[in-house]
């Protein structure tokens, strides 16, 4: 498994646990296809990193701690490009009560300059 990839997907949700937005748009290309529809229903979009970062920073706000739990990863990498599936635990604090978000993440990354970034 190439741990690049890996740790490229690691460092996007890393990256928004610490709310170090800069951190969170080094991880994804000029576009990135953002998918909630199996969640809430919203159609999937194509938006730039600083659109995604701000929803994010936005929504993120309001709870005083998250941590994403990442595990089962797996990598499928066709020379430049590669599509990473893995199983996800988010949680989300206020104070002492918590709101956890199970489930599975497909993330499509791009070699671009000799860097893995995320992309459409």
């Amino acid at each position: 498994m190439n741990t690049d990839i890996t740790e490229k997907v690691q460092s996007l949700f890393a990256g928004a646990d610490e709310r170090d937005w800069q951190k969170v748009a080094a991880t994804m290309h000029d576009t990135v296809l953002l998918d909630y529809s199996s969640m809430n229903g919203s159609p999937a979009e194509e938006l730039r990193p600083a659109q995604i970062t701000g929803m994010w920073a936005a929504f993120l706000t309001g709870f005083d701690k998250t941590h994403h739990q990442l595990s089962g990863f797996s990598v499928d990498e066709q020379a430049d490009r590669a599509t990473v599936h893995v199983q996800g635990v988010a949680s989300h604090w206020i104070d002492s009560r918590c709101w956890i978000v199970e489930g599975s993440y497909d993330v499509k990354l791009g070699l671009f300059n000799d860097e893995w970034k995320v992309w459409p």
